[in-house]
C-alpha cells in the first residue's frame, strides 16, 4: 500500500506539499499540484484516516450506544443525530446493546478505545453504564439521551415527561373525558414513572378518580400495547379514554381495539406520547405529545462538540419541552 512519503518521491516535492494538497490547506502552485495528483493516481494512494487521527488528536467520530427496539422513536432519533453528525463533518459509529449489561460495557469500551471524541448514550434498560469504564477517558465527553440523572460527568438531555403526561392528560379531561386510564411503559423507567406522575396529577387537579384497574403497566413496545389494552377491555366499566404513554404501544392499542370491533374515538379516545411519523398516518391520525427528535439529535451533538471546547465547564442538565399535536383520535364527548 502505497505512503504519502511514495507519493512524494514520486512527485519529487516535500511530504508536507503532498499534505496541503490532500488536504487543500496550504496554497500549492498548479504545476506542482498536477504532478502530486499525477502521482497519487499512478501509486492509487488513499490518505489514511487513522495516521491523520492520530497526528491532530481528534478522529472526527461521535460514538453512539442505543438499545434496539421495534419503537420508531428510536430510528428517528437516530436519524437526527446522524443528519447533525453529517453537517458537522463527524461520522457515526452506532452500537445496539440489545438490552444488556454486559453488551452494553463491552460496546462502551470499545468505543473508548477506538478513541470517538464523544458519546452518545441513549439506553432504556435499567443498568447504567460502567462509571469506571467512563472514568478510565476523561478526555471523551459524553451525553446522556432521554435518561434520568446519572450520577457522573455526563451532560443530560431528558424530555420533561412530567409536563408531557400531565399535558395529555389535561387535554383529555378538556375534551370531557373523565374515566381515562393510563397505559404506562416499564416502571423501573424514570421516564415512564414521570409520565405516569403527570397522568395522576391532572386527575387530582380535575377531581377525577382514577378507577381500579385503570392503570396498566406495558412495555413501550407494539405488543405491549395489544396487551394492555386487552387488559382494560376485561373491566366492568371501559373507559372513556385512553393515555398511551408512547406511540408505539398506541399502535398496538389500535390494533387491540379494531380486533374488538371497538371505533376510535367514537367508542374510545387514543391519546399516544412521542409523535413518531406513522402516528399521523394511522386510522384516524393519532393525537400525540410530540418529542422534538431532530432537536434532540442536532442538540446532542451541539452539546458534544461544545464540551469538546470547553471541557472544564460544570454539568449540564438540558430538558426539551413537550407539545401537543392534535389530530383525530380524540373528540369532544
Amino acid at each position: 500500500m502505497a505512503t504519502m512519503k511514495d507519493v512524494a518521491r514520486l512527485a519529487g516535492v516535500s511530504t508536507s506539499t503532498v499534505s496541503h494538497v490532500i488536504n487543500n490547506n496550504r496554497f500549492v502552485s498548479d504545476a506542482v499540484r498536477k504532478k502530486i495528483e499525477a502521482a497519487i493516481g499512478e501509486l492509487n494512494y488513499a490518505p489514511s484516516a487513522l495516521a491523520r487521527s492520530l497526528k491532530i488528536n481528534q478522529t472526527r467520530t461521535i460514538g453512539m450506544l442505543l438499545t434496539a427496539s421495534s419503537n420508531p422513536f428510536y430510528a428517528e432519533v437516530v436519524r437526527g443525530v446522524e443528519n447533525s453528525c453529517y453537517e458537522r463533518g463527524y461520522s457515526l459509529v452506532l452500537c445496539n446493546t440489545e438490552g444488556n449489561e454486559d453488551r452494553m460495557n463491552r460496546s462502551l469500551e470499545t468505543l473508548m478505545q477506538k478513541r470517538v471524541d464523544g458519546l452518545l448514550i441513549m439506553c432504556t434498560e435499567s443498568q447504567l453504564p460502567s462509571a469506571d469504564i467512563l472514568t478510565r477517558y476523561p478526555s471523551i465527553p459524553s451525553v446522556m439521551m432521554d435518561w434520568a440523572p446519572f450520577e457522573g460527568g455526563s451532560d443530560i438531555i431528558q424530555d420533561n415527561s412530567l409536563l408531557g403526561g400531565e399535558l395529555a392528560t389535561t387535554y383529555l379531561i378538556s375534551r370531557g373525558y373523565t374515566r381515562i386510564a393510563c397505559i404506562t411503559g416499564p416502571l423501573d423507567k424514570t421516564q415512564a414513572r414521570l409520565r405516569l406522575d403527570g397522568y395522576k396529577k391532572a386527575m387530582q387537579a380535575a377531581g377525577l378518580p382514577v378507577l381500579p384497574g385503570y392503570i396498566v403497566e406495558g412495555d413501550f413496545e407494539f405488543h405491549g400495547g395489544v396487551n394492555a389494552m386487552n387488559q382494560l377491555l376485561t373491566l366492568s366499566e371501559a373507559p372513556q379514554a385512553v393515555f398511551t404513554n408512547n406511540d408505539a404501544m398506541a399502535v398496538g392499542v389500535y390494533y387491540a381495539l379494531y380486533q374488538a370491533g371497538i371505533t376510535i374515538p367514537q367508542d374510545i379516545a387514543v391519546m399516544g406520547y412521542d409523535d413518531i411519523e406513522l402516528a399521523r398516518y394511522m386510522t384516524p391520525p393519532l393525537t400525540t405529545i410530540h418529542q422534538p427528535k431532530d432537536a434532540l439529535g442536532k442538540l446532542a451533538i451541539d452539546t458534544l462538540i461544545q464540551r469538546l471546547g470547553a471541557p472544564g465547564a460544570g454539568q449540564q442538565t438540558l430538558v426539551l419541552t413537550p407539545e401537543l399535536v392534535e389530530r383525530h383520535s380524540v373528540a369532544d364527548i
